[in-house]
């Protein structure tokens, strides 16, 4: 390994990786598995202290959120590429037509070379160092950028990767918003981007200079559809989980409940009562995570006065007596009756705050979805198949858990990514493995290849030829 000193520019890092990933091609599976191990080997010898960093970025959230929600989903997600890295870097075989035999063909699984990883604040550890093991074990050089909003996680993150990895290798680059644009301009082979919409917009364009392929992991309004065969009971703990897991601060959390016109009462009375049992207090409850910044919290505040001064009917669900914004600590609240034009209804809120708009009949919750641009995740609860099949299959969105929030992202065989405006590209598995590599088709032709047949001059032998051809496609 060279060892490269870690406080380059940024363009000078980025030529260290990029003429090394030049200098060895073919990184072996020996080499990928040794990086994976020693990333994995990091976060499992100090995940305390990254749980402990990521404590002091939000102020409260408790160590068993970041192991549940960012260290067991990372562990989880390395454990997988591991066991299934040697068959996913062989060669594929594809079949050869008539016409280009006996020629033979496979599918080379090559390394893109240097990929880029941009990351989100609000799980600091999984979104980042995850897509940055599957382009390690990928064979590709990574360099990461971590969120500003968390300079505790992210100072950290950088001093432990220094420690395990040449800086030619993976590299942790840490600063501000001006360090992030710098960052994407940077000619990549891919850059993964995690974060909002607006900004991914920018990342987007700023690659797009280079031509550097993207894959954009992005939010959305993802909408909870609630069929009146559900139990509603069981549906309200489970969206009130995904909903307040990490303070609503989850690009895949519920934004908004389509319910059947007439059961708000009950829905109110249930979702309350979930909150309560999840979280018995708000205010200094180290379970419940507070708002990653006064800002962020200003900008919900700002929603909910907006609703209210529109007419929504806005409900406080905190436990009694266990309310309170201490330490931005937000409680959650629902939202009925919103106008289709607040702006609850057409940002991303990223908080405890879910908006819940009546409907009268499946085809026009389907409708209400279609209107708008195609979610991050899409959430069904019922127990009527006919109704689930019939919105899977009017509906377009990135990801779907029935019957559940959140859950789909843990299935490490499934791709995760969105679609329009929540993102494009997947990944997770083999989904993520080959986005971070080159898929380079190869044919080798036989000494006994008849391509002759169609070279010029062109004449009777060619009409003969096509002829064939012709009847046999």
């Amino acid at each position: 390994m060279t060892q490269i000193p870690p406080t380059l520019p940024l363009r000078a890092l980025f030529d260290a990786q990029y003429n090394a990933s030049r200098a060895q091609v073919d990184v072996p599976l020996a080499l990928r598995r040794d990086r994976l191990g020693r990333l994995r080997s990091l976060v499992d010898t100090h995940a305390q202290a990254l749980a402990e960093a990521v404590q002091a970025d939000f102020g409260v959230r408790s160590p068993q959120l970041t192991e549940a929600a960012d260290l067991f989903v990372l562990r989880a997600g390395m454990a997988q590429v591991d066991k299934h890295l040697a068959r996913w870097m062989k060669p594929r075989r594809v079949a050869t037509p008539l016409y280009l035999q006996p020629a033979s063909a496979h599918i080379q699984r090559q390394p893109l070379g240097v990929v880029g990883v941009i990351g989100p604040w609000n799980y600091p550890l999984q979104l980042t160092f995850g897509p940055a093991a599957t382009a390690l074990a990928a064979g590709n050089r990574v360099m990461l950028k971590p969120s500003e909003l968390t300079p505790h996680t992210s100072a950290l993150m950088a001093s432990l990767v220094q420690q395990a990895f040449a800086a030619d290798e993976f590299s942790v680059v840490v600063g501000g918003p001006d360090v992030a644009q710098e960052f994407s301009r940077l000619p990549f082979d891919h850059l993964f981007f995690t974060g909002s919409t607006q900004v991914g917009r920018l990342v987007a364009a700023a690659a797009a200079a280079n031509l550097t392929p993207t894959t954009l992991e992005l939010g959305g309004k993802s909408p909870c559809v609630v069929d009146a065969s559900c139990d509603l009971e069981d549906a309200s703990v489970k969206i009130a989980h995904g909903k307040l897991l990490n303070a609503g601060q989850t690009c895949i959390a519920p934004d908004y409940v389509l319910l059947p016109r007439g059961q708000e009462a009950a829905f109110e009375r249930a979702y309350t009562a979930a909150a309560a049992r999840l979280f018995p207090t708000i205010a200094g409850n180290p379970d419940y995570a507070a708002i990653v910044s006064e800002r962020h919290q200003a900008r919900l505040n700002a929603l909910l006065e907006e609703a209210r001064a529109r007419g929504a009917r806005v409900v406080d669900v905190a436990p009694a007596g266990g309310g309170g914004t201490a330490a931005r600590q937000m409680s959650p609240a629902l939202v009925f009756d919103p106008e289709p034009d607040l702006r609850l209804m057409h940002e991303e809120i990223f908080g405890p705050i879910l908006p819940v708009v009546p409907y009268d009949g499946m085809d026009d919750a389907i409708t209400f979805i279609n209107l708008r641009p195609r979610p991050l995740a899409l959430y069904w609860f019922g127990a009527d198949s006919a109704a689930r099949d019939r919105l899977l299959s009017r509906t377009v969105s990135g990801g779907v858990t029935v019957n559940d929030t959140l859950m789909h992202v843990a299935h490490e065989g499934l791709p995760f990514g969105g679609v329009g405006e929540s993102g494009w590209g997947s990944y997770h598995g083999e989904s993520g493995f080959l986005r971070f590599t080159q898929q380079k088709p190869v044919l080798v032709q036989s000494r006994w290849a008849m391509g002759h047949l169609f070279y010029p001059p062109y004449g009777p032998r060619f009409a003969r030829v096509m002829g064939l051809l012709k009847r046999l496609f």
